[in-house]
């Protein structure tokens, strides 16, 4: 399929030609945007990825997993965050990077699928029959369940519980300062409070300046629908418009009635609420309520 980029079409070429022939395999393209599946050999894992037409002078972005093949629950999200912890370290404006990014990242999530063939992660138990009967598009879970041994309990500020038409949403966010951190409050998070991590969605975004007292510090942001189609990314760009930094988690239970659009509206005002709570917005975005 013709990509509208000769540099991508090439380095799809030749990928496919050195590894796997489906290794990458570009899906469409919409607007400005290539939307393609990455497939890792000798790992369960694949990739949702998205190039802007001016690739590689613009980086692509790594939108969530496309497949965890048998691996524990937990592990896809745990490959995202090595996979783009992998990416901020190969990309370099104006030089493809898609061979780097397998050669690379192909070890590190094949030695991540062995850890939770291991028993590092416990399977969903999770029934996720009733949330695949509506359109609000269910996927297997990515949440980690087991906490990082030393690492201590984030200090989330969460607001109180937003209902609508039976469905419960609850905002809580708190301060990172690297993706390890945002795995790790994740998985502590969840593992150590049954009812969350039993939810019919905990929708996440991330923004982190990386080496944030150097002039030269990166940008790090991201998001996980989890399950609520995107969700996550309306909540990133609230993030965007806040200069907001940290993570936020949106926590939904389905309450039988489906939201439609209203949902998105819900889950972004409690995100707003536990950035401003956790203090993570700057003054002059913040706004002041009588």
């Amino acid at each position: 399929m013709s990509t509208a980029n000769d540099a991508l079409s090439d380095e799809v070429e030749a990928l496919n030609s050195i590894f796997d022939n489906d290794t990458i395999v570009i899906n469409g393209v919409s607007g400005s945007v290539v939307s393609a599946t990455l497939r890792f050999p000798k790992s369960p894992f694949s990739f949702r990825l998205a190039f802007p037409l001016d690739y590689p002078e613009a980086p692509p972005q790594i939108l969530g997993t496309q497949s965890t093949g048998n691996t524990a629950r937990g592990s896809g999200e745990a490959a995202l965050l090595r996979l783009s912890e992998v990416f901020g370290s190969t990309y370099i404006p104006g030089q493809v990077c898609l061979f780097d990014l397998v050669e690379e990242g192909g070890p590190v999530l094949e030695d991540l699928a062995a850890a939770y063939d291991h028993g590092q992660a416990e399977p969903s138990t999770h029934d996720t029959s009733e949330r695949s009967a509506h359109d609000e598009s269910a996927k297997d879970s990515t949440l980690m369940t087991e906490p990082a041994l030393d690492f201590p309990a984030p200090d989330w500020a969460t607001t109180e519980p937003l209902t609508i038409n039976k469905s419960i949403f609850v905002g809580r966010a708190v301060r990172v300062s690297s993706l390890l951190d945002v795995e790790n409050a994740v998985s502590h998070f969840l593992a150590t409070n049954k009812k969350v991590a039993g939810a019919t969605h905990n929708i996440k975004a991330w923004r982190i300046k990386d080496n944030a007292s150097s002039p030269t510090s990166n940008l790090i942001q991201d998001y996980d629908d989890d399950g609520e189609t995107a969700a996550g990314s309306r909540m990133l760009h609230l993030m965007q418009l806040m200069d907001a930094y940290g993570l936020v988690v949106v926590t939904r239970w389905y309450g039988g009635v489906q939201l439609g659009p209203d949902r998105f509206r819900a889950i972004n005002n409690v995100a707003r609420d536990a950035l401003n709570l956790g203090g993570l917005v700057p003054p002059e975005k913040t706004k002041t309520k009588k």
